[in-house]
């Protein structure tokens, strides 16, 4: 499997008192747990930074800075990274996914959310200040590097890892203070680190058909070169890795769980070029690519944009500007800077993002049929672990659960391995939202307590992301409460319908809703859209409370996730998350002579029926459930015809209310 290839490779690069938790630079995304019952663990875990950081302000010293900052992207902005762009996790010791490190000559620091917290608390040294955001009176990590630059001294910070529109506003501050915000070439970090960081990864490259595309590369080109007509723009600069996976009908492997590879792409109005290691170009690729798109090497893309604007605005001092370069908002200020800064660049929502995020319709029926086969796959191990926890009475933990989740859908057609790591948690775990158990250091899973497992798949026709709960002995009357609140929002969210032009800050009370009217809340976004063999993350739409998704309206083609929650702290956790796709909807009226639109439903697997409060589902919704868990058996039962087990749990889960 991959991710145990990356693991191997890790550990044996990793420093010996990093340990089994090397592993962890892998998986920023899904946190660490930090409950008491592994605080032990935890401890034990614990990075002693002192040399680090010692090793660190040396070279601060040689480079003339006084604070330097490591924030936890990669040059491409990318929410998952390759161990060898964990810089933030290496010099800090915290390897939650969010978070930011600053250090100054006398004090260092690290701002994270709530959902890492105690894991923070545990995995930082004595060397570090925990700015735990959102919390009142604590500074941001802006204004905590801010207060540390009195006296005219030098901020530092790698340009390639932060974007060019964050750099402007910092710089902004830190000017004004009377100190300098300098682009360091060279990452201090990745100095300290030296030989024992991780190679960057050189998986080859494979062609995404158009069978499963469902649109050609030179379409996307030609689509995208409207775009630059309709700007007047020079050329678009593409800096995301899943954008140019999807430009140009390409996956990779080089980060885990997620099919993308490491380039860059630059499309003017007469030329692609693709920006990658020629060694990761198979034959049958460079076949494909022909003489369609031209192949630089990856390291190439910043001489190349200088040279590109040099010859197009030429020398002089004030330039024609009135025609830009255009690039994404998320591009890098290093990136930028090449192209000759914000006067000669155009930064905005890419187009390709925009682009993206609205499937086609062979796109559309992939998401389909993977998650058919996807719900197959986590019916199976459902009904696996039932049988395990109440017949056999085996001993299982959290790790084991997710091994045989994941063997399980391994068999499946056209899989290519998981969408992120599978969140496998009991009882009180369950609670922690972004929760990763580890071999040695997680729990065994209980038979009478709640179980909570989000998982999902990468698959060449499409991407899965799938939350059940469930509880296979006796619920408590409130753990019966909060689960039916829970799945009553989800069922409001799939069935809202609305016009055309809402965006999904609009619609996220139609899941919290009867969570509110007992006083009750989740504390993560309610939806997030989903890549076609791509990012199990995906912009730019989503449904919360987050600014960003009132920008951008639901489009038809979106395809998102549908996830309210409730949680207890230290007692359990409750997800329930199916995939939706938004489409077009029939209704009596079309007020303002709008389409309205609605969602259409891809996950097919059982809810929990020994969780379910009968007494707070209206009519409507029983008919709801029961019609879906039809579904669920009439698309999924094939799967299990040689199966008695597996048919037999589907049968009484599928029953009718």
């Amino acid at each position: 499997m991959l991710l145990r290839r990356f693991l191997q490779r890790t550990h044996a690069t990793a420093p010996a008192h990093v340990g089994a938790r090397a592993s962890s630079l892998l998986l920023p995304f899904r946190a660490f747990h930090s409950s008491p019952a592994l605080q032990s663990a935890l401890d034990m875990e614990k990075v002693n930074t002192t040399e680090r950081l010692a090793e660190l302000r040396k070279l601060m010293k040689e480079h003339q800075i006084d604070v330097y900052m490591v924030p936890s992207e990669d040059s491409h902005q990318s929410e998952y990274i390759a161990p060898c762009d964990a810089r933030r996790a290496y010099i800090s010791g915290f390897t939650g996914s969010a978070g930011y490190a600053v250090i100054t000559h006398e004090k260092a620091a690290l701002s994270t959310d709530g959902r890492y917290f105690n894991q923070a608390e545990k995995q930082l040294d004595s060397n570090w200040e925990l700015l735990k955001q959102g919390l009142q009176d604590v500074p941001t990590i802006q204004e905590w590097t801010v207060d540390q630059v009195e006296g005219g001294k030098v901020v530092g910070v790698d340009p390639s890892v932060v974007t060019a529109a964050d750099a402007r506003k910092l710089a902004e501050k830190i000017t004004k203070k009377g100190a300098e915000y300098k682009a360091v070439a060279e990452n201090l970090v990745d100095l300290v680190w030296g030989d024992q960081r991780p190679s960057r990864p050189s998986e080859p490259v494979r062609v995404q058909a158009l069978d499963y595309s469902g649109k050609s590369f030179e379409d996307k080109l030609e689509e995208l070169r409207k775009e630059l007509e309709k700007r007047k723009s020079l050329g678009f600069v593409v800096s995301m890795l899943d954008e140019v996976a999807w430009l140009y009908n390409l996956r990779g492997n080089d980060i885990p769980y997620n099919p993308v590879f490491f380039s860059y792409a630059v499309v003017t109005p007469t030329t692609a070029t693709l920006y990658v290691d020629d060694s990761k170009l198979p034959q049958d690729v460079k076949v494909y690519i022909g003489d369609k798109i031209t192949v630089r090497p990856y390291s190439a893309i910043f001489e190349d944009v200088t040279a590109l604007s040099a010859n197009a605005f030429g020398t002089s001092d004030e330039p024609d500007t009135k025609n830009k370069f255009w690039t994404s908002n998320r591009a890098s200020w290093a990136l930028v800077k090449a192209l000759g800064g914000e006067e000669r660049v155009e930064e905005t929502r890419s187009p390709i993002g925009d682009a993206k995020a609205v499937k086609n319709e062979v796109e559309l029926e992939g998401m389909r049929q993977c998650h058919i086969r996807d719900g197959a796959a986590l019916t199976q191990y459902f009904a696996w672990l039932e049988d395990q926890l109440l017949n056999k009475k085996t001993t299982l933990d959290e790790v084991d659960g997710a091994d045989k989740l994941e063997e399980i859908r391994s068999k499946q057609d056209l899989f290519k391995g998981l969408s992120f790591d599978t969140i496998s948690s009991t009882g009180a775990n369950a609670a922690v939202i972004h929760y990763k158990p580890e071999k040695g250091a997680c729990s065994i899973i209980d038979a009478k307590a709640i179980y909570l497992c989000d998982s999902g798949g990468q698959y060449q026709d499409g991407t899965t992301d799938t939350t059940r709960t469930l509880h296979f002995g006796e619920p408590t009357e409130m753990e019966r409460k909060a689960y039916t609140l829970v799945l009553k929002g989800n069922i409001a969210l799939e069935r809202v319908r609305f016009p055309k032009g809402t965006t999904g800050f609009a619609i996220d009370a139609m899941a919290r809703q009867f969570l509110w009217a007992e006083g009750l809340d989740f504390r993560h976004g309610t939806g997030h859209g989903v890549g076609s063999y791509l990012n199990v993350h995906e912009g730019p739409i989503g449904i919360g409370t987050r600014v960003q998704y009132s920008e951008v309206p639901l489009a038809v083609g979106n395809v998102l996730s549908d996830e309210p929650g409730y949680y207890e702290d230290g007692k359990f956790g409750i997800r329930i998350e199916n995939m939706i796709m938004v489409k077009e909807v029939k209704t009596t009226h079309q007020f303002g002579d709008k389409p309205y639109l609605g969602f259409e439903h891809v996950t097919l697997t059982p809810h929990c029926r020994n969780l379910v409060d009968m007494s707070l589902l209206t009519a409507d919704e029983k008919t709801f459930i029961n019609e879906y868990h039809k579904e669920v058996f009439d698309k999924t039962s094939k799967y299990f015809e040689k199966d008695r087990l597996t048919l037999e749990w589907l049968k009484r889960e599928t029953a009718p209310y």
